[in-house]
């Protein structure tokens, strides 16, 4: 008997040393992002983003210090599922944040949350994991990518636009954004493009849009393809006899090389630097401080990202040895959104407002976003219904 109760008395000790342990050593969270070539400024933001919610939490998160392990995808799939795999298999991290691009998310997707290791997307929110093929390892802090665009269907619909062209690069995004946008849009699409991911010269495309009778184009282009495209728009100028409205073409990211040329453009989304609450405007000031340059959405959902890891694990005590534990403190959302209301729908992915937003240029020479309205409040993806967690 007596040594029975020594083993348990043993044992009880171990585990207690052992989740001591565990609590001691650092929170690691690798991130996965595209940092070379003109989309760095995207994956930047969110480096940037993440480091200053860091930052302001002395280097901790739910009370435990932080060790960052950041990759660059190089917008290449086989490098990102090798950095990912690297990141839960060598450095065994406990979170895994990432990425910009949804093919880069569709790189790594399996062997992250097949390790049973949580990914959360600060941006990339491809249709592909939000419905029958959502997962309970994954978490989006952005939106569901189809829902900006079902929003600029919406604003086209309140502008009275009856004729919109089409231009998107032909990948997941791209193609979830033109579907988004037919599902709500009310008049006639006179065309569609998809380009080449990276494209640059767009002289045919605007051949065509010039000739297609729109009152308006519709684009998502993100980062050097959003510059080259308004810049070309507006020196074919097409910006005197059509609008232009778009999902992540005119963005923080993308507006100091349009400048001037993107000037009363509209875009949708659930945030802009001007939003009217405390968080954001701290985050905004600060962030500009900090780095230099206007925060765009990319980096504001990288800050919520880190106030959502600090939330669950705050109120796991530090303990992520249970993962069902983890997974309902991360499904609470229990942070203040720099975004205003937020939560998580059954898929995982956001419930929030979406706005109209047009380009604005400050007094102080420095371009960014501005709301406008309020388009969709509380506003779910399309493909909830079909996730069966």
């Amino acid at each position: 008997m007596k040594n029975y109760l020594g083993y348990l008395k043993a044992g009880l000790a171990m585990s207690l040393l052992m989740g001591t342990t565990a609590l001691a050593e650092d929170l690691k969270i690798g991130m996965v992002v595209t940092l070379s070539g003109p989309p760095a400024a995207l994956g930047q933001q969110i480096v940037d983003g993440f480091q200053l919610a860091l930052d302001e939490k002395d280097g901790m998160l739910g009370g435990r210090k932080v060790t960052m392990v950041i990759e660059d995808d190089e917008l290449k799939p086989d490098v990102a599922l090798l950095k990912a795999t690297s990141l839960v298999e060598k450095d065994e991290v406990d979170f895994v944040v990432g990425t910009v691009f949804s093919n880069m998310l569709q790189a790594i997707f399996k062997p992250v949350v097949g390790s049973d290791t949580f990914l959360i997307s600060p941006n990339a929110g491809p249709s592909t994991f939000a419905g029958k093929n959502c997962n309970p390892y994954f978490f989006v802090t952005s939106y569901q990518n189809n829902q900006n665009a079902e929003v600029s269907g919406m604003i086209a619909n309140e502008e009275g636009y009856e004729s919109v062209f089409a231009i998107v690069p032909n990948y997941q995004a791209g193609r979830d954004n033109v579907e988004g946008f037919k599902q709500t849009f009310e008049g006639t699409l006179s065309g569609e493009v998809f380009t080449p991911l990276g494209h640059q010269d767009f002289s045919a495309e605007l051949a065509r849009i010039s000739t297609s009778g729109a009152d308006a184009v519709f684009s998502f282009m993100p980062g050097g393809m959003g510059v080259r495209l308004v810049n070309q728009f507006a020196n074919a100028g097409l910006s005197d006899s059509m609008k232009f409205m778009s999902v992540f073409t005119t963005d923080e990211t993308t507006l100091p090389g349009q400048k001037d040329a993107a000037v009363g453009f509209l875009s949708a989304g659930p945030w802009a630097p001007d939003m009217d609450n405390d968080a954001s405007k701290a985050f905004v000031a600060a962030f500009e401080t900090k780095y230099g340059y206007v925060p765009g959405s990319y980096a504001m959902q990288a800050y919520d990202t880190a106030s959502l890891i600090d939330s669950a694990v705050a109120k796991t005590g530090g303990d992520l040895t249970d993962k069902d534990a983890v997974r309902a403190a991360l499904k609470e959302a229990d942070f203040t959104s720099l975004r205003g209301n937020f939560s998580f729908n059954n898929n995982h992915y956001p419930v929030q407002d979406f706005h109209m937003l047009t380009v604005v240029k400050r007094d102080d020479g420095q371009f960014q976003t501005s709301f406008v309205r309020t388009v969709a409040p509380a506003y779910m993806d399309s493909f909830h219904q079909d996730c069966k967690m």
